[in-house]
């Protein structure tokens, strides 16, 4: 875990975006998914950063998903895989840009200071097709489930300030040791680990995600 790290985890790049009216396939829709990068500090709060907001608040935003972190160490990956797709921080539409914060090691429930904020990990990301309206490619949805590199989604503790460079430091360890990984690898599969389901559901993952593994498991016994 990261408490056994040489140094902290920090912020590579901070973007936000109101919600913009886009068309697609012939409709209009709103996203917010058009993060944009901000320099100096940041405010973050319960259900966001000061200057983002959500379009659809059915399926993103609320307490569970007010900011989405997605790791700098990722990017190599998707330029190798997708050399002629361009790939700026933002790209995936989250809040934050990280070194130091991977899916394999940060746990569900887990607690870390980002700036003056605290916040909570909560859960990986199931991206909706607005993700592929914003890199482009229609086959995006099912590589980025693959790929294991889902992002994290944390929850506001308490409030602070937060901006590019700033420490995101280790505070302390969920009790049930599910890490984001374990639960991002349970969509897409066909046999499910009934150990591992169980796990999951007695962990401190959201609820909204531990209902779609408690349905996704059932269906497929």
């Amino acid at each position: 875990m990261l408490e056994n790290s040489p140094s902290p985890a920090r912020i590579v790049s901070l973007c936000v975006s109101k919600p913009k009216s886009i068309m697609y396939q012939g409709h209009e829709l709103r996203t917010g998914i058009f993060k944009e990068p901000v320099q100096g500090k940041v405010v973050l709060r319960r259900l966001n950063l000061d200057g983002d907001e959500q379009a659809d608040l059915t399926v993103h935003g609320g307490v569970d998903k007010a900011l989405y972190v997605y790791a700098a160490e990722h990017y190599p990956f998707w330029r190798n895989e997708l050399p002629d797709t361009k790939f700026e921080w933002g790209a995936f539409g989250e809040n934050l840009t990280t070194e130091g914060l991977l899916e394999g090691s940060v746990c569900i429930g887990d607690e870390f200071q980002a700036g003056t904020a605290v916040i909570r990990v909560t859960q990986p990301r199931l991206p909706c097709y607005k993700l592929a309206l914003k890199i482009g490619r229609s086959d995006i949805i099912k590589r980025f489930m693959k790929s294991g590199r889902s992002g994290i989604y944390f929850s506001v503790l308490e409030e602070g300030v937060l901006g590019v460079d700033d420490e995101i430091k280790y505070l302390r360890s969920d009790q049930h040791k599910v890490t984001v990984a374990e639960v991002a690898s349970l969509f897409g599969q066909r046999d499910y680990d009934a150990a591992l389901v169980e796990r999951i559901l007695n962990s401190n993952l959201a609820a909204q995600m531990k209902g779609f593994v408690s349905d996704a498991f059932e269906r497929r016994r």
